[in-house]
């Protein structure tokens, strides 16, 4: 029966569901884990790359952490591809504004034009999905330090302290057991490592 609802992005299944953005996600959730927290004075980004072999060289194809523009980086779970793309959009994107406005982009605001296309292959007979996540941390004049991630469907949130990519639920456990609102960069680093280090 789902056979006739997952060959297609565009088809909601009988309970309501994309498949196709579920397979996107089940990508995701093999790869490494990302990880972002919030403090006071600052956002810390944590990601583990994963080494799929030992004969494989380490070189930057399989980037996890991004820098989009002056205020704003990124780290990614999923297809490196489908990041590459994504991540040369947004960056264009930034340009645009700064050269438009004469001021960097706000980070809620880049967010969600990233997510408006990520959505966009949902809707759209022949595309598919992008089968990646990116946590967003960034700083802008408004709202100061921010945290958000995006999803393939091209939901977006805003998080104090998230992860993405494998072993998701348990990260997402221990942040909640130690994260405080009042820590400091260190703190908040010392919490990143401890969280990468378990999982």
């Amino acid at each position: 029966m789902s056979r006739r609802y997952d060959s297609r992005t565009t088809i909601f299944s009988p309970e309501g569901r994309l498949y196709q953005v579920e397979y996107a996600l089940e990508a995701i959730n093999h790869a490494g884990t990302a990880i972002g927290v919030m403090s006071k004075d600052g956002v810390v980004l944590a990601a583990e790359r994963k080494v799929t072999s030992k004969l494989l060289e380490q070189d930057t194809s399989a980037e996890k952490m991004y820098i989009l523009n002056n205020n704003t980086i990124c780290a990614v779970a999923g297809m490196t591809a489908d990041a590459g793309i994504l991540i040369n959009h947004i960056r264009y994107s930034s340009q645009v504004h700064l050269k438009k406005y004469n001021e960097d982009i706000p980070v809620e605001t880049l967010v969600k034009r990233i997510c408006d296309v990520k959505q966009g292959y949902t809707q759209h007979g022949g595309l598919r999905p992008f089968g990646v996540s990116f946590i967003f941390a960034g700083y802008d004049n408004r709202y100061g330090f921010q945290l958000y991630t995006s999803n393939p469907s091209g939901n977006y949130s805003g998080w104090k302290a998230t992860s993405i990519g494998g072993n998701n639920s348990s990260a997402q456990t221990l942040l909640k057991q130690d994260y405080k609102d009042d820590l400091d960069l260190e703190e908040a680093k010392k919490l990143a490592l401890k969280i990468q280090i378990k999982n």
